[in-house]
């Protein structure tokens, strides 16, 4: 029997001392560096990563993996990761860049926001076919989100990140249909994913100060959120081709936190003005609802059993300290699950929600 295609759904590239310096060049008013013997940015005034206090992010050098070989900063590096782990396509996402959607500046934002678009599609081009890449736009900042956006389309770049909450709006609200739509007109889907310590709004995390701690609650908390917000608020009825991917949390928890929101919305759905008009499994069943797995998640072959098994996309979350590299795709071929299920979520899955060509 042949081996399945991988596609990983979400890895990272880290961008590197050059890209931060360049960017802290280009905007030496609001871009700096610690000043007080800790690894790190600051931006605005405030620290990114920010590793102490309520809602802790990772330290600065304590993000990426030990293990030997290890380069996810050139196309030429994370190639030779990808042949390590027997992955044949990856989709990258930011690191520092995760950001943008935190700057009040809407200038820095934006400017920001375009170095990374370009710096990314410049490693895609490099990638031999096999790289891709997701965009970052300053989300807070209307008409500016929607012109990195098409830029970002035009680049050739996959997808766009959302954050799972804005700073004093939820996912749901009117000022972002604009987007949504956009998104939708370009075929461009959108990948929600948290990141603690970099300013966001702390869903329950706030609890906590200690990094492992916040990062436990954190990644499923935040898609929770997003997720109650996008189905309950109506956002998928009113733009019923958008395609979300709720990233880095596992799978498990999506069976468990459908039917919650099905039993909300069969109580008491009409409590929610011009909210959500359908059972959340229609929702998952029309392919607005998307999810990423860990390799290892013993719960996979359950969740794939009991969701339609076209919506579940194996992620790596490469190069990270908590990512399985480079036994990720040993990890997820090892499991029990039927050939065509397992090859849809190796890559198959990936491929649909991104719009990758045929290889």
């Amino acid at each position: 029997m042949s081996r399945a295609y991988v596609v990983d759904a979400d890895a990272h590239v880290i961008e590197g001392a050059e890209f931060v310096l360049e960017v802290a060049a280009r905007f030496p008013e609001q871009v700096g560096f610690r000043s007080d013997g800790i690894l790190g940015v600051m931006i605005e005034g405030r620290a990114y990563p920010d590793p102490v206090g309520p809602g802790a992010g990772c330290p600065a050098d304590q993000g990426v993996s030990d293990e030997p070989g290890l380069d996810a900063t050139t196309a030429a590096g994370i190639l030779a990761n990808a042949d390590a782990d027997g992955i044949d396509e990856m989709v990258l996402f930011p690191s520092f860049a995760m950001c943008v959607p935190s700057i009040g500046d809407p200038t820095l934002g934006a400017g920001i926001a375009r170095m990374y678009n370009e710096w990314a599609a410049a490693l895609v081009a490099e990638g031999q076919g096999r790289l891709h890449a997701a965009a970052v736009v300053p989300i807070e900042h209307g008409d500016l989100a929607l012109t990195v956006l098409g830029e970002a389309k035009e680049l050739g770049l996959c997808c766009t990140v959302v954050p799972p909450a804005l700073a004093t709006r939820n996912l749901d609200h009117p000022d972002l249909s604009r987007l949504f739509s956009a998104a939708c007109d370009l075929d461009m889907p959108l990948g929600v994913h948290g990141a603690p310590g970099l300013h966001m709004p702390k869903i329950g995390v706030d609890r906590f100060d200690n990094y492992i701690q916040v990062h436990c609650v954190s990644f499923p908390f935040d898609q929770m959120t997003a997720m109650t917000s996008l189905v309950s608020g109506g956002v998928f009825d009113r733009h019923p081709k958008l395609r979300v991917a709720f990233l880095e949390a596992g799978a498990g928890w999506l069976p468990w936190f459908v039917e919650r929101l099905g039993e909300h919305f069969e109580a008491r759905g009409d409590w929610i003005a011009d909210g959500w008009k359908r059972h959340p499994d229609e929702y998952v069943a029309a392919g607005n609802i998307w999810v990423t797995c860990e390799p290892d998640e013993r719960m996979l072959p359950a969740v794939v059993d009991q969701l339609v098994t076209g919506i579940v996309m194996f992620a790596s979350d490469y190069p990270h300290w908590d990512g399985a590299w480079p036994h990720s795709s040993a990890e997820l071929l090892a499991q029990p699950m039927a050939p065509d299920a397992l090859a849809a979520v190796a890559g198959g899955n990936a491929r649909r929600f991104y719009s990758l060509r045929d290889r």
